[in-house]
């Protein structure tokens, strides 16, 4: 299932979701341009020292060190990505959800919201794993953290999305409760099904990164949520009721195509996480 476009409207223009995009944009056309000029070696120094890596990241905080080089990296692991695919499917969701989300919380709180959830994904992965020297790259925890808080806001809201049948795919209106909840779910059986496994002490997704990120994210929802229920009915809420008391799917012409999915290993950018990193 890949999401497409939410019908859910925004009542202000989303600077700081246009500038988030664009900025890691920006950086991974600056690892293009370190791999293109230094070679591999070069990037996987990039990534080592801007990336989060759990093993550098414990020992400062084990050293009473909060704020160091290590940590620093729980922000800046935020604008590094391994792959064209992997800033792709990133920055798609980010420009999907995120709008409705800064629109909702005002622009510097949305920013620091983003951050926050950026952070706990990575403090959550270091907890998980508190010794890899794997580097962790990428911006899917702080963009679950949206997800998270999307979910509680806006369940109803619907997302057009492609899903693949075998050989065939369509496009569907499915509610947004079903798009994140079944995504969270594959994160959460990932998760648990790689604990006391060493197999992504190669490199790979960073699922706890996510869980902690969309963790957050749920529990700002609801407490946004909460609070203007006590306040009683929000202005602008009507889009988002309205929305949710449409049909819950309507299919498109089934059209005939090939599956989504497979990925490329190897040391090149474009191929895949540089240095065996994870990504989030």
């Amino acid at each position: 299932m890949i999401p497409l476009r939410d019908e859910n409207p925004t009542r202000k223009r989303s600077y700081i979701t246009l500038g988030l995009v664009l900025t890691c944009f920006t950086v991974f056309g600056y690892e293009l341009f370190v791999q293109a000029t230094g070679g591999d070696d070069a990037l996987d120094d990039l990534v080592n020292a801007w990336g989060v890596v759990p093993d550098k990241v414990t020992a400062s905080l084990a050293a009473g060190q909060i704020i160091s080089l290590a940590t620093l990296g729980l922000v800046t692991s935020l604008f590094l990505h391994a792959s064209w695919l992997h800033v792709l499917g990133n920055m798609l969701y980010l420009w999907i959800f995120g709008n409705n989300i800064e629109d909702r919380f005002g622009h510097f709180r949305y920013l620091a919201f983003y951050l926050a959830a950026g952070i706990a994904a990575g403090l959550t992965q270091v907890a998980a794993d508190p010794h890899s020297t794997v580097p962790l790259v990428g911006a899917s925890g702080a963009i679950a953290g949206l997800l998270g808080a999307y979910l509680v806001l806006y369940p109803g809201a619907r997302i057009e999305s492609i899903v693949f049948l075998g050989f065939f795919y369509q496009l569907l209106r499915v509610p947004a409760v079903i798009v994140l909840g079944f995504w969270f779910v594959l994160q959460l059986i990932d998760g648990l099904t790689s604990i006391g496994s060493t197999a992504t002490s190669g490199g790979g997704v960073a699922v706890f990164a996510h869980i902690g990120g969309f963790g957050l994210g749920l529990l700002v929802g609801l407490a946004i949520r909460g609070a203007a229920r006590m306040r009683g009915p929000a202005e602008g809420s009507a889009p988002a009721l309205a929305l949710a008391a449409a049909p819950a799917v309507a299919p498109a012409t089934p059209v005939e195509g090939g599956p989504a999915g497979g990925s490329a290993s190897g040391p090149a950018l474009g191929d895949g996480p540089p240095a065996g990193g994870s990504v989030g």
